[in-house]
């Protein structure tokens, strides 16, 4: 700490009094040592009596001029050899920045975490329509982060989407071929692999999404728009939403809402809590323009985790299926009726071998609507999306219980499920 001295100086010729007013010249200078220099006018400290006491005359003192200089340049040398400082800066005071203890903890979490997070550039083999070269070109980007020490990276699957080459970019703009573990469209997860040191790759911690409350405060941190790992805030809006894959239109459920911005770029990096956990995958916006509007959702870790054990273990995740084709639920509505009709059941396929039937056209051209089914497992299905909430709780080899609306009648058929085919 820079340390300022004041000293107060009376200077006297042999003839003055010690009370009575003396002048200096403002353009004297005094000399008091080869670095330091005292430039009239200076300030002059005087302490009074009461003014209720006389003020007593005290004699002439005679005080040697050049004993009075040597003792102040005595005094400030001292002063600044105590204060440990050069004198230039002994007489300047710097106030360090000062933050509160909520801003020390968002700056910590960001520290902490942002090792984990990657750039994903998605590129694509296009053809020059000249000079007919084959050009890798950047076809879109995202982030991700790191899952474990071994490479495995998650993101979402529509970042990866269509592209012939997938590079990652760390933290330490190291920048490294990926190649593609697996990935489930349904749910919008993928999971890549990259040959990095381990002492480059920092898993990120993995919290639990089933205890989440709204109004908790949330952290995202993403590549928006292919700026470098980009720090937004804000809470939980809401839990427990439902929004569609982009890929395939399957329902994902219990997604979590945040008013945290979540811009083209986040997609794929990890929404934090305040302990700097990861609670979901940044995922999607809800935005008529495309920018963000503060609605963002993300996919539970509790949705994600049991996802990529599957990705990693298999490539792939055995999800059931029916094997159907079924109208849209507004061509259903149409018809005054409340279910999922079936377009198509191929007889290879579950729904097929126990004996669904599809919507078909008879030698005159006329519509002859297939099954329309009702419930699963005594559970009500009024459209495409309960029917795949149901199936979701299934497993593979499960005998489900079908019923369905045949022509004005209903039945009931077993149905065992099948994993759902291996895709490209």
């Amino acid at each position: 700490m820079a340390t300022c001295s004041l000293i107060s100086t009376r200077f006297h010729s042999p003839s003055s009094s010690l009370f009575r007013s003396s002048t200096i010249k403002p353009t004297t200078t005094i000399q008091l040592s080869k670095s330091l220099h005292l430039h009239a006018p200076t300030l002059f400290l005087l302490r009074l009596p009461s003014p209720k006491l006389p003020i007593p005359l005290l004699p002439k003192l005679s005080i040697p001029k050049s004993l009075l200089l040597l003792c102040t340049s005595l005094a400030l040398s001292f002063t600044l050899l105590v204060s440990n400082a050069d004198s230039a800066a002994a007489f300047v005071v710097t106030s360090p920045r000062k933050l509160q203890s909520d801003e020390l903890a968002t700056v910590r979490l960001f520290q902490e975490n942002t090792p984990s997070v990657v750039y994903i550039t998605n590129l694509a083999v296009k053809q020059d329509a000249f000079t007919l070269d084959v050009l890798e070109v950047p076809q879109g980007s995202g982030s991700g982060f790191v899952w474990d020490k071994e490479g495995n990276i998650v993101t979402n699957y529509h970042v990866i989407r269509g592209a012939s080459d997938l590079k990652v970019t760390l933290a330490d703009q190291s920048t490294y071929d990926a190649k593609v573990v697996g990935f489930d469209q349904d749910k919008d997860v993928a999971v890549l692999h990259v040959e990095a040191p381990k002492d480059k790759l920092r898993p990120i911690p993995i919290g639990v999404s089933a205890d989440l409350l709204v109004g908790q405060k949330v952290y995202a941190i993403g590549n928006p728009f292919g700026l470098d790992h980009t720090l937004t805030t804000g809470v939980i809006s809401g839990l427990r939403r439902e929004i569609s894959s982009a890929a395939t239109g399957r329902p994902i459920q219990d997604v979590i809402q945040t008013d945290a911005a979540i811009n083209p770029g986040n997609s794929g990096g990890p929404l934090l809590d305040s302990s700097g956990n990861l609670i979901g995958i940044n995922t999607a916006i809800y935005s008529p323009s495309g920018a963000s509007s503060g609605v963002g959702f993300s996919i539970p870790v509790d949705t994600v985790n049991g996802i990529v054990d599957q990705l990693v273990k298999f490539g792939k995740v055995t999800r059931p299926i029916l094997g159907i084709k079924f109208a849209p639920d507004q061509s259903v509505e149409q018809l005054g009726v409340s279910g999922v009709l079936v377009l198509d059941a191929p007889a290879n396929g579950p729904a097929g071998k126990a004996g669904l039937q599809s919507t078909k056209r008879d030698s005159y051209g006329r519509l002859i609507l297939g099954d329309i089914i009702t419930s699963v497992n005594d559970k009500k299905v009024t459209n495409g999306s309960d029917l795949y909430r149901i199936l979701d709780q299934c497993k593979v080899g499960e005998k489900v219980i079908v019923e369905v609306l045949r022509g004005d009648h209903k039945e009931k058929i077993p149905v065992i499920l099948e994993p759902k085919p291996d895709e490209s």
